[in-house]
């Protein structure tokens, strides 16, 4: 199926000019990943995740796939000092940059980041949590949701990337990927005990608070 911009280009190009982050290490993170084509959540959606992790007053907080840290470092900045983020990713180099990252932005003593699969790392944590961001492989989002609401404190929420999946949650023949998306996006929306939501930004972040 043909892959399309969740919201116009146009608009998308609006929000960054006059959003901007006037922070150097976002910045550098940025253009790392553009020039490396290594997917991140983006300048759209990083406020997002730290305006969730203040209005919550989160302090313990856990990132299913955290990459080279860019997400972290949002989170980082509305988490207050003694809080903590437990960052999981199975590549070593990734892990370096993102320290490295995160102390240059002043944030490392709040990281606790742990090398290996994400799902094996977080089925051995008590929990509970205040957030939950899941950006793992896609075709273990069904895996990440039980999970995460085992994880979860009651009102603490639980956020999914790239559940539009540049629109190929649409099809009607999905290959073995969007299929899970397309499952996962079931049960998010169907399953007792949490309120759910899909926020059309970047690439659809899917949002579920539980009860």
């Amino acid at each position: 199926m043909e892959r399309f911009d969740i919201t116009d280009s146009r608009i998308n190009e609006y929000i960054k000019s006059i959003g901007n982050s006037s922070d150097p290490v976002l910045k550098e993170m940025e253009k790392y990943a553009v020039e490396n084509r290594f997917p991140i959540i983006g300048p759209m959606v990083g406020p997002f995740l730290r305006q969730l992790a203040v209005i919550t007053k989160a302090g313990n907080i856990l990132e299913m796939g955290s990459g080279f840290g860019y997400s972290a470092y949002w989170f980082a900045g509305g988490i207050p000092d003694n809080g903590r983020i437990i960052c999981t990713d199975s590549d070593e180099s990734n892990k370096k940059r993102a320290l490295e990252y995160l102390k240059r932005g002043g944030f490392d003593k709040k990281i606790d980041f742990r090398l290996g699969d994400a799902l094996e790392i977080a089925s051995n944590l008590a929990g509970p949590f205040d957030i939950i961001l899941n950006d793992i492989d896609k075709h273990d989002y069904p895996k990440a949701f039980d999970l995460a609401l085992k994880l979860l404190k009651p009102g603490g929420i639980f956020i999914t990337d790239n559940v539009l999946w540049s629109g190929r949650v649409l099809s009607q023949e999905p290959d073995e990927t969007t299929r899970r998306i397309q499952e996962f996006n079931g049960r998010l929306f169907n399953s007792d005990g949490i309120i759910s939501s899909i926020i059309p930004i970047r690439d659809g972040l899917g949002l579920a608070v539980k009860l």
